[in-house]
């Protein structure tokens, strides 16, 4: 089935300046939409003129009336068609990619994960074009697509380079495009997932935002004035040299005492079998911590009181109205959840305000729908620079 391109494309900046106001914030009367954007009403009539007949924006109802209340011609507020374009969001694991579609507003309508047995960037291309076909079936009316990666990408487009799939300087994007003829947009994991987050989930309409992953390894993501932060070292090995605790355990991943060494699971697991001689997944050392076993004990504790010490460093210096913590490894708040709290309270000053600390427990998909959030921004709204 051959996909459907956005009708509405291009938008111009001002068509996109409405077009991302309705979709973060509408329904919004016209009255409304004026004012946040500083426009006369004859400009607002002229800009949301094309977006409506082009299917992108519609008119509807105001709350609590009907056709049979109202009178006249009232101004009606304006929203996005939220299902008049899918989006796929996929995230690529070491051994597994995750796929989501969404609507325009990201709320996953499908999922459709597939086993990864190589790394090979030709049999990774297929795969992912494979699991875009089968996608497609269900929903014809596809934008684009969002591909999220652990690792260094450059200009939206290359994989410089990924540690989890050993991949250097992969134009992941273009081959994504020629397999499948819709347009793709390749992002840093992380970077999705903040972006998500900021448009439509944790940090909506926050000033000051941040995103705190731990799992495989360290993610961290700062959203000032409403935008995320890029930096140059992003997911090159972030938290290997914040030194949480100088006499910290060394471990094969970071330096001493570092947040890898102490938080992720890799390095959790690796104490643990070094000190026990057995190997355990990630959950069952949780639950051997919650039941009271001495080895996994310490070590669940160390790592809560690192988690706390690089919470209070972050609130410290950021001073975030909120900080998100998400990520596979997250459910150390179940078990060391009060020694994470009375960590990050005994590294504030006393009349600091409480660090607003979300926990979000959630899969891959969450990081496939942050990839397809991408797509939404970059594909269809134009906005390059969100």
């Amino acid at each position: 089935m051959t996909p459907v391109a956005a009708s509405w494309l291009p938008l111009s900046p001002g068509e996109r300046s409405v077009a991302i106001e309705v979709l973060l914030g509408g329904p919004l009367s016209r009255t409304e939409l004026a004012r946040r954007l500083d426009l006369s009403a004859g400009s607002l009539t002229r800009l949301t003129k094309p977006l409506i007949e082009s299917g992108l924006l519609v008119e509807v109802p105001e709350a609590g009336t009907s056709a049979e209340t109202r009178q006249g011609r009232p101004s009606q507020p304006l929203d996005v068609v939220a299902e008049s374009r899918s989006f796929i969001g996929f995230k690529i694991t070491d051994d597994m990619v995750y796929g989501v579609v969404t609507t325009l507003r990201s709320e996953i309508v499908a999922r459709y994960d597939r086993p990864l047995t190589t790394h090979d960037p030709a049999e990774v291309v297929d795969l992912l074009g494979e699991m875009t076909d089968e996608l497609t079936r269900g929903h014809p009316r596809l934008a684009g697509i969002g591909i999220g990666v652990g690792g260094l990408v450059e200009d939206r487009a290359v994989v410089g380079e990924s540690p989890f799939l050993h991949w250097s300087d992969v134009p992941l994007a273009e081959l994504v495009e020629e397999r499948t003829g819709l347009p793709v947009v390749v992002e840093n994991d992380v970077a999705a997932l903040v972006e998500a987050e900021t448009w439509f989930g944790a940090g909506r309409g926050l000033d000051r935002f941040v995103v705190l992953t731990i799992g495989a390894g360290i993610g961290y993501g700062l959203v000032l004035g409403g935008k995320r932060v890029p930096y140059a070292e992003e997911d090159r090995g972030f938290g290997r040299h914040w030194i949480v605790n100088p006499d910290g355990p060394l471990t094969p991943d970071g330096e001493r005492g570092s947040a890898v060494s102490l938080l992720t699971i890799p390095n959790i697991r690796y104490q643990v079998q070094a000190a026990t001689g057995r190997d355990r997944t990630y959950e069952e050392i949780l639950e051997l911590a919650a039941a009271g076993e001495a080895m996994p004990a310490r070590v669940i504790d160390e790592a809560a009181r690192a988690l706390g010490t690089l919470v209070a460093q972050i609130a410290n210096f950021v001073l975030p109205q909120k900080i998100l913590l998400a990520g596979e490894g997250v459910g150390l708040m179940d078990v060391a959840g009060k020694t994470v709290t009375e960590t990050i309270r005994s590294l504030r000053h006393p009349l600091a305000e409480p660090v607003d600390l979300e926990t979000k427990v959630s899969d891959f998909h969450d990081w496939a729908r942050g990839a397809a959030v991408l797509a939404i921004q970059v594909l269809v709204l134009g906005a390059a620079d969100a």
